[in-house]
């Protein structure tokens, strides 16, 4: 018998319609992240100004319901914000936003915070600028997962 993953009316909505969906021509920053072990991969796209705003985001996701409406949501969160507090979006503030995921949904916010990270890198090295506490990204989600479960998050 197959388990049935209960998911939040926000998770449904941004699944059903997802907001920011495609890509942005000449981007300030794109970042592509991946999960080889479920097989979701994210593409995020930012359009940055030249005062550090977060003027628009975009994304392309290949994933599960779930991958696809932390993208989206991700995606509104840090439109309007600067750069340092983009970076400041996390994959608990992604699930909070969307009332929360299922424990086996909860490496698609991972993702989610990894493409916004990976974007801002991106970014950041285009501008041959330092953001305060942005790292180089990680290709595959599980190294991150692996982070987490050491820090005990």
């Amino acid at each position: 018998m197959s388990q049935v993953t209960e998911y939040s009316e926000k998770v449904m909505d941004h699944f059903s319609n997802p907001r920011n969906v495609g890509e942005i021509e000449n981007a300030s920053g794109v970042g592509t992240v991946g999960n080889a072990k479920c097989g979701d991969i994210m593409r995020m796209y930012l359009d940055i100004d030249e005062n550090q705003i977060v003027r628009d985001a975009k994304f392309k996701t290949f994933g599960c319901g779930a991958a696809i409406a932390t993208s989206s949501m991700a995606t509104e969160l840090v439109k309007g914000k600067t750069v340092e507090e983009a970076l400041k979006v996390t994959n608990k503030a992604v699930m909070e936003a969307l009332d929360g995921l299922p424990p086996v949904k909860i490496h698609c916010s991972l993702l989610a915070e990894q493409a916004i990270h990976a974007a801002l890198w991106d970014y950041a090295q285009k501008n041959g600028i330092t953001v305060e506490g942005l790292t180089p990204p990680v290709n595959d989600i599980d190294e991150t997962e692996e982070y987490y479960a050491m820090q005990g998050d």
